[in-house]
């Protein structure tokens, strides 16, 4: 399961033309260390906006610089994050993600180890809610965008019977379909990020 810029949430800035994608595949030790709704959230925060220090980040993200910065370091430790020495030597350290995107393996949610299932729980829970917090600020902002950007926008529910197989095929299908238009729109000018929000599941019998 990736999680992109978010972060199925990478950051505003562009990949440089032919640079290929760097995702972090979490394993057990650092799904542990990525699993607190504030991580998760500062690590989504990084990617979509670029580079930050603490105190910017705790200011965007209504936190204190105290907690942000601790939970930074936390990440660092995990290799999520890192300095970003392109921003200067001021008094306060500048932050940046280490990848553009997360890819959670599945299987994590069925570790015997209970602790590492609740992280996974932790984690997905709360990719879930970010996802929800997008399209909430994209309901109640969508009038402040051009007419040719509120056209594609999109709210769909697509309901179909299909055996594991089909629906394993199709969702590998969606995200070919996506990762194939990254590199389409390189050398335009007239650019926006846009986020896809991809859900699947079985839907229960009663």
């Amino acid at each position: 399961m990736p999680e992109d810029d978010a972060p199925v949430h990478p950051s505003n800035r562009q990949d440089p033309p032919g640079a290929a994608r760097k995702v972090h595949h979490l394993d057990a030790r650092t799904l542990r260390g990525l699993a607190h709704p504030l991580r998760i959230q500062l690590l989504r925060a990084l990617r979509d906006f670029g580079p930050a220090t603490a105190s910017q980040l705790a200011d965007r993200l209504g936190e204190s610089s105290g907690a942000t910065s601790y939970h930074l370091r936390q990440l660092d430790t995990y290799g999520f994050v890192e300095d970003a020495p392109e921003r200067g030597k001021g008094r306060e350290r500048w932050w940046r993600s280490t990848h553009q995107g997360t890819n959670y393996d599945g299987s994590l949610a069925d570790s015997p180890d209970p602790a590492l299932r609740g992280a996974s729980d932790l984690f997905l829970h709360e990719i879930a809610n970010s996802h929800t917090r997008d399209l909430s600020t994209w309901l109640g902002t969508s009038r402040d965008w051009p007419e040719e950007w509120r056209r594609p926008a999109l709210l769909s529910e697509y309901t179909l019977s299909v055996t594991p197989e089909l629906a394993g095929e199709l969702a590998a299908k969606l995200h070919e379909l996506i990762e194939s238009y990254r590199p389409r729109a390189k050398d335009a000018t007239n650019t926006e990020k846009f986020r896809f929000h991809l859900h699947g599941f079985p839907l229960p019998k009663d």
